[in-house]
């Protein structure tokens, strides 16, 4: 983002921009989740907006590769910063080429490669869900407690930075050398970093998934939605602002790592291992977030006929989608090993970005369809502030395959990677039809 904006006070307004969208579309999803509080989030959400079709396409895609493939590569590199404190074990490198899969638009993956490293994040994985497996007041203790240490490292950083390094106020006004760009150039830039900082507010309607399992979700969900934004726009504002105090613009936009370059420049030496650490509480509690939301949403897609039967079992004991949790912590380690998570979520963040369009739409739908239903909530700004976020996601959505077509066409992709993850969420199509035969069977 800095490198793409140039100017300090451009890379701050950015964060702030793109945090006040998210917002809106947090206010967007708080009205629908006050209405609707049962657990599933956005599954529930798109069957009362646009029908089982819809709410199955959202469900699949969230299964096979959004949410699963986001707890593979974030706790994959929960176990890579490990190996800042100790050595994981791996196979000398013929073995670990003696298994070659040639995936079709992917290319050739080596399941044996850096086992030490997909051994542990599989095992972390199994973990964590253990943790959700056996209730949701445990999973949300552990999700407290770390989410508390990360806010804290984070705050240490910035802290640690202001006080202990003699920075430069002038840092925060002072553009690039090459430039800020100007005319034609300014808007791509801004959309671009715009961008990159969506995708770090990303994941702010994972509370929506378990509404159904929060006291009083008419009330705490949007109080949810609505704080933890808010809090989390300060937290990327101020640490910005901490780097910019150390490093000038240039500075960070040279930097591969600016967190580390920071730790580096305030502590010394110890401060590659205290950004280490530091990463690990931050994966290690959102993957644990993650796994605690996601596994609610193919629970309701099963209850409601349109998955595999088992996923919508309740744990007699423990009350939580327990099939639900082991499904995902299985399919999910199939991507670890596979070591393709990557690729399949870069690929599928277009089409989050079409459900969260899709999404904030719903809430014009449910006023139309619903106008007497009772709303704890309304978005504020109504019906500007959701218009508002519809728009930039549509334009997200449109510039996003804009650029992939163009990227293809010029040689420098293999494939149009926004196609490709359209695709994959039609190969859910059949296995549609095929649960709605089977539900109707059984009825």
């Amino acid at each position: 983002m800095a490198s793409q904006l140039c100017s300090p006070e451009l890379l701050i307004a950015i964060w702030v921009a793109a945090g006040l969208l998210t917002l809106a579309g947090a206010l967007t999803n708080a009205e629908i989740a006050g209405m609707i509080s049962e657990t599933g989030g956005q599954y529930v959400f798109f069957r009362k907006m646009y029908g089982d079709f819809v709410a199955y396409l959202y469900g699949w895609a969230v299964f096979a590769v959004i949410q699963t493939g986001s707890i593979a590569s974030i706790t994959y590199v929960f176990s890579e910063y490990s190996e800042f404190f100790f050595t994981l074990p791996r196979l000398p490198a013929d073995v670990e080429q003696s298994v070659v899969l040639n995936v079709p638009f992917i290319g050739a993956i080596t399941p044996l490669a850096n086992i030490g490293v997909k051994g542990l994040t599989m095992l972390v994985v199994a973990g964590l869900t253990t943790v959700n497996y056996l209730g949701v007041r445990f999973g949300g203790g552990v999700q407290v407690l770390f989410t508390s240490l990360k806010v804290a490292a984070i705050m240490a950083l910035v802290a640690a930075g202001f006080a202990l390094f003699d920075g430069s106020a002038a840092h925060f006004v002072q553009d690039s050398p090459a430039g800020v760009p100007r005319g034609a150039a300014l808007l791509p830039a801004i959309f671009l970093a715009l961008s990159g900082a969506f995708w770090a507010y990303d994941g702010w309607n994972n509370i929506t998934y378990v509404a159904g399992e929060v006291r009083d979700p008419q009330r705490n969900i949007p109080r949810a939605l609505f704080v933890g934004t808010l809090v989390v726009i300060a937290v990327y504002v101020v640490v910005n602002l901490a780097y910019l105090w150390v490093l000038p613009i240039d500075g960070m936009a040279a930097s591969k790592l600016v967190a580390s370059d920071v730790a580096q420049a305030v502590l010394g030496p110890m401060g590659g291992a205290f950004i280490a650490a530091a990463v690990m509480i931050s994966t290690f509690g959102t993957s644990n977030g993650t796994i605690l939301a996601s596994a609610r949403c193919h629970f309701a897609l099963a209850q409601s006929g349109r998955f595999f039967r088992p996923v919508g079992n309740v744990h007699p004991l423990f009350r939580t989608p327990a099939t639900s949790l082991a499904w995902q912590a299985g399919w999910t380690c199939v991507l670890v090993l596979t070591g393709t998570f990557d690729t399949l979520t870069d690929t599928l963040i277009f089409v989050s970005w079409v459900f969260y369009a899709a999404g904030a739409l719903g809430v014009f739908v449910l006023r139309r369809k619903m106008p007497d239903a009772h709303r704890p909530y309304r978005v504020w700004g109504y019906p500007y502030v959701p218009a508002l976020f519809v728009a930039v996601a549509t334009l997200y959505v449109g510039v996003t395959l804009y650029n992939d077509v163009a990227a293809y066409v010029a040689g420098e992709i293999p494939f149009v990677t926004s196609v490709f993850g359209l695709a994959l969420v039609a190969a859910g199509v059949p296995l549609y039809f095929c649960f709605r035969l089977s539900a109707a069977r059984r009825a």
